[in-house]
Order: C-alpha cells, then structure tokens, then sequence
C-alpha cells in the first residue's frame, strides 16, 4: 500500500507539468504570438527638398513593404534604380532613410548637406514609376523588374520633401520553441495518466516465492522451516517484489519520458539555432552616398519596356505638335541636334514653298523593336525602330539623354534602306561601345562611318567593295547619280561634293553575332562656283528660301545633314558592312 500514494502523487506531477508546458507552447502560437507587422517612423529631422529611401529597407525584413508619407500641399514619389536617383539627386541637399533601428521602431535618417534647390524631379524619364499625392499618400513598394530600386520623395524641388514618413515591415512571427514545447507537454500528460492506469504485474512475486522455496528444500531444517512459517514468509516476499516491481515499472517509465524530454529539446534547439542563423545580422543598412554612388553593374538596361513606350508616346507626341503647326519651338522638349536642325528648316521652307516634301513622321506605334544599352553613364543612347501612319518603310528613331536631369531627345530618323534587314539586338540591355572601339569588329564605328563617306564622295573609292550596294542599299547609288546628274547639267559651274562624319554624333551597339550597328551624321557639302565671269548658277526654290535668293554669280553652297545607320561584321567576318537606314534633309544655304 505505501507505493500507490508516490505513484499517484508522481503522475499528478507529471500532468500538471505536462498542461503547464502545453499552455507555454500554445501561448507562443497564439496570445503570446509577435505581431506579423512592424511599423517604424522618421523622426523629425533637418528639412531638405529632397528624400532618398534606400533601395535597402524594400528587403531588410522580406516581404512587402508599406510606406505611408504626410506632408503638406502635393509632392511626388517616385522609383528608379539606385544610381539613377543618386544621379538625379547630384549635390542638392536631401535626407536619407537608410534603415531601422534594432527596436524597429525608428527609421534611420542621414543629412547630407548641399544645394538649397533641385529643378522638380516631376516628368523625369529616369523613374519607371511615379505616385503623385496632396497630403498624405500609401505605398506598396514593389519591385517593377529584377535588380535594385531606391524612391525620391520631393515637392517641388524647393519647397522641403515631406519629412512625416513611416514604414511598415513584415515581423519575424516564428516561434521555434512553440511546437517542441507542446510535444512535450503532450508526453508528460501521456507519462502521467500511463503511471495512474498502470499497474505493477503481480506474478513476479510469486514466482520469487517458489523460488525461495526451492532453495529452502535442501535440508531438513529448511523444510521445517518451510512448513512452520511459509504463509508469512510468502505474504513478505509478495510484498517485497510488488515494491521491487513497481520502482522497476517507474524506473522505465522514467527513462522513456528522461529521453523523450532530451530527444524534443534536442530538436527544439535546433529549430531555435536554424531561425537565429537566417534571421537578419542587423536590422539598420549602412548608409550610401549619392553623387559618388558607383554604378549598377553592367547587364542592367538603362529604360525598362514601359519606361521606353511612355519616352516614345511623348517624343511622338512632341514632334506631331510642331509638324502640323511647322513650329520648332514645339519641338525643344523633345527633339534636339540634327533632327532638331532639319525639322526647323523644313519647316521654313514649307512656310514659303508648298510642294516641299515633309519630313517623315514620327510614329510611337507599330513599335517594331528596340534596342536599349547596359551603359549606365551619359550620355545614353537608345534606338526604336517603328512604322505607324505615314511611315511607307519602317523608321530608325535615335533618342539620347544628355544627363540625368535631361529628358530623351529625338536625335535622328532615318528610314531603313527598302531591301536590308534589321540586325539583330540582343533586348533587355545591349553592350555600347566607344566610337573608336574596334574590338570584336571588322571595323570601328568611326572607321565604318568615314569609309561610308569616302563611298558616297567619290565613285571609285577603296570602300566600294567593302559596302554592300545595288537593291539593298539604293542611298548610295541615288547619292553618286545625284552628284554625276548635277556635274553634266551644270555647264556654266564647277562643283564638288564631300560627305565627311560628325564624330560627336557616332553611336555604336553590339549585335547578337559580335558584330555592331554604327549610327551617326555626315554632312553632305554641294559646293558650285561659276566656270566663266558672268556665268550664273541656279538654285531650287526649297534653298533659295535659305540663301535669300535663286541666282548666284559668285558661288554657292548647299548643307545637307545625313543620318545614317551602317552594320559593321565582326572581326572574323568576310562581309561587307551594309548600310541599314539612310536620309538626308536640307539645312543650310548660302552665296559666296
């Protein structure tokens, strides 16, 4: 009788103890739980017209991100690449939200000093997205492609950036102790209730007596001993051996319920270690720098798809303004160098002579393709190729931005030469190379532009046979008959014609085979001068319009922009370069 008083007080233990820990581990899942969000703010720090949240905190914690910002009157928010806020940004004065302190509940904020004002960041073409707010705003940030992207917040760009910001992360709600906790308080009330039920098994101990007397039985002294006091000998050894079977039944139990105790903590360590070892090392990011931010690595392209459609909608946009209203003041946002040039004397001579033709139009539909470079320095350069309304071929559109506070500008259009076809371009961010560069190539892209001047100058050139002509390339069969048309008809005059490279204008991309597309400007010069003292030479009216008059007896000159596209082979190659896109437009006049 005096083990089922332990037994039971050990099994009571044992399930106290058991629900005990069940309620810890439950409590971790549920009332004890973290939240599953955490919110820090800015404090209020020294005002700036501009604030830069690093590209950073959008993965500091995982997950999504909420921004809530407050300010008074309309401000922007918008998203780029780092390098390119950085850039935007330059050396005007901002405030940078560069991470969280280690409560979470504080952003951390650095000044940098700087220029007062920034031009409005509003319109920029470096941000694929923009939100614009009065007040207050709330912001999913997401990611619009793959890589890296940082946000300006601004007003104007003189008034301060809105300095109330808050952000909302996802918390770290796992709980690795909660479910070893409940397995083990599950065991112990199993442990427990098993000591109450079970019982100590009784056959031992007889079998303890028979052994005893057995062992009694050698003698005569022990078989009297035997028959005088075996009831009370067997009853005391009965005891005896439920006593002995019941620390042995507790014994064992106590060891199941000691291994399965070291075998869940076990794991639950672990668990433990795993979730320490892939949470964050910190909770704040090092902060960075602006103007002297280094650049993405290269691969990254300079406009994503909808970044370029909506730069080519505006240029579109922009050039369609001036042409109807033949207003080149129409044309400054969006359109600049030689097609800037040659729309505005278009335009001019179209004001006076009627029958003049119109440039080709500028179409942001049908896009056929793009090309877009990795070079993430300016200037950059990107190119589309389109045929929309009033394209009778498709049409190579050169845009370039100047600096990172420039818009993109329509440089040059040129038609494709009617039987050549597009190279191919590698889409998502091509490699640019230097004009000078011939690495790779047959040519460099100021050799391939000056032997395509050379050919277009004199009809016996060295690069009549390293440029594929006749069908494919009928500019420059139409150019030589232009030129040998002039110099028979023009009896009373002697002339000249050069086409020499505008180097600054030269672009060049790598193509898919190794090779490179070269683009750039020639100035063509039609030079006449009278043969005898009182000859005369005639101009046409669209450049009479230009020199102020339609006779000379002195001279003239002629000035003829040409964009032209020209594909270079690579090094290995026994290709002729081929000129892909070709177009002259007249933008200059004048008598000797």
């Amino acid at each position: 009788m005096i083990g089922i008083p332990l037994r039971f007080k050990t099994a009571v233990a044992l399930v106290l103890l058991g629900l005990l820990t069940l309620l810890a581990g439950i409590g971790q899942k549920t009332f004890w739980a973290p939240a599953e969000t955490v919110t820090a703010t800015a404090s209020a720090g020294e005002a700036a017209p501009l604030t830069v949240i690093d590209q950073k905190l959008r993965t500091l914690e995982g997950g999504t991100v909420s921004i809530r910002v407050k300010g008074e009157g309309s401000f922007l928010l918008a998203a780029g690449r780092p390098d390119d806020v950085d850039a935007w940004v330059g050396k005007t004065a901002h405030n940078t939200v560069t991470g969280i302190s280690d409560d979470k509940k504080s952003l951390q904020v650095k000044h940098t000093d700087g220029e007062a004002n920034a031009p409005s960041p509003a319109g920029s073409d470096l941000w694929v997205s923009t939100e614009n707010a009065s007040g207050e705003l709330d912001y999913t940030w997401s990611a619009p492609a793959d890589g890296d992207w940082s946000l300006l917040l601004a007003a104007d760009g003189k008034k301060p950036a809105p300095s109330s910001v808050s952000m909302t992360f996802p918390n770290d709600t796992s709980m690795p102790w909660a479910v070893p906790l409940m397995v083990l308080g599950g065991l112990l009330v199993l442990a427990g209730g098993a000591l109450l039920v079970l019982k100590p098994k009784g056959g031992a101990s007889r079998d303890g007596g028979s052994s005893d007397a057995g062992s009694s039985s050698n003698g005569p002294a022990g078989k009297a001993s035997d028959k005088l006091g075996s009831p009370f000998a067997r009853r005391a050894r009965a005891k005896a051996a439920a006593k002995a079977g019941e620390r042995s039944s507790s014994a064992r139990l106590s060891v199941v319920v000691a291994a399965t105790t070291a075998a869940v903590l076990a794991g639950g360590a672990a668990a433990a270690q795993a979730s320490t070892s892939s949470a964050p090392a910190s909770t704040s990011a090092a902060p960075t720098t602006s103007a002297a931010a280094a650049p993405e690595a290269g691969g990254t392209p300079v406009v994503l798809d909808a970044q370029f459609r909506r730069i080519l909608e505006q240029v579109a946009s922009a050039t369609d303004a001036g042409d109807a209203a033949k207003d080149a003041k129409k044309l400054a946002a969006r359109v600049a160098g030689t097609e800037l040039e040659v729309r505005t004397q278009n335009y001019k001579i179209r004001s006076r002579v009627a029958s003049y033709d119109a440039r080709m139009p500028v179409r942001s539909t049908k896009l056929l393709t793009t090309v877009v470079t990795d070079k993430r320095e300016w200037p950059r350069s990107v190119l589309a190729v389109t045929q929309g309304e009033g394209n009778v071929v498709p049409q190579l559109l050169t845009l370039v931005q100047q600096s990172p506070r420039e818009n993109y500008k329509l440089v040059g259009t040129s038609p494709l030469q009617p039987g050549t076809t597009f190279p191919a371009i590698v889409r998502g961010g091509t490699e640019s190379l230097a004009a000078g560069d011939k690495s790779g190539l047959l040519y460099s892209g100021q050799e391939a532009l000056a032997g395509l001047a050379d050919r277009l100058t004199k009809s016996n050139s060295t690069f009549k046979s390293k440029l594929v002509e006749g069908e494919s390339s009928p500019y420059i069969a139409d150019t030589l008959s232009y030129q040998a048309d002039i110099v028979k008809d023009g009896v009373d005059g002697k002339f000249a014609f050069t086409h020499k490279v505008v180097p600054e204008n030269t672009v060049v991309f790598r193509t898919e085979d190794g090779g490179a597309l070269v683009l750039g400007r020639l100035t063509f010069n039609f030079d006449g001068t009278p043969k005898a003292e009182g000859d005369k030479l005639s101009i046409g009216n669209d450049a009479a319009v230009l020199a102020g008059g339609k006779e000379t007896t002195t001279g003239m000159v002629l000035k003829f922009a040409e964009s032209v596209a020209v594909y270079v082979p690579p090094a290995d190659s026994k290709d002729p370069m081929k000129l892909v896109a070709a177009t002259r437009g007249l933008v200059g006049a004048s008598f000797k």
